[in-house]
């Protein structure tokens, strides 16, 4: 069948719509009214129509398939994205962020510090600072091969 669609000034806009129970929109009649409806969406410019604009007082509302495909495209990339693991620092950079303990008092000029099994040199993060042996410390950058660090609290 096919729908008229409503235009402003229509009574039928102005009514407050009926709630339809969930039997009734799995009814055969809701059902074909959809078809109608969608199929009138597909005659007429819009995205979405409502069954008022159709001259019925009924909460029902169908939207053009596109955006349906839409999401049926969007979705899964989102999902991908979601699902992805964290990415990965690798070489000096995943040392960033880790503890040492300082082998050799670290200066402004010079220091050790052992990053897992590796020793590597240190300097403080702030210049101003003098590390003594056996601190811990965190590995705040990294310059070249030497460690930027701070001691922990």
């Amino acid at each position: 069948m096919r729908l008229k669609i409503m235009q402003t000034g229509e009574p039928v806009l102005r009514e407050e719509a009926r709630l339809l129970t969930p039997q009734e929109i799995l009814s055969e009649e809701i059902q074909r009214l959809i078809r109608d409806m969608r199929d009138a969406m597909r005659d007429a410019p819009g995205v979405g129509l409502a069954a008022p604009q159709v001259g019925l007082p009924l909460q029902l509302l169908a939207f053009v398939v596109a955006s349906g495909a839409g999401l049926g495209f969007v979705l899964p990339i989102a999902r991908r994205h979601v699902k992805q693991p964290p990415l990965l620092r690798t070489g000096s950079a995943a040392l960033v962020g880790r503890s040492a303990s300082v082998l050799e008092e670290v200066t402004r000029h010079s220091g050790r510090v052992r990053i897992g099994g590796e020793e590597w040199s240190a300097r403080p993060y702030d210049e101003t600072l003098v590390i003594p042996v056996g601190h811990l410390v965190d590995v705040m950058q990294i310059e070249g091969a030497t460690a930027l660090v701070y001691p922990r609290e």
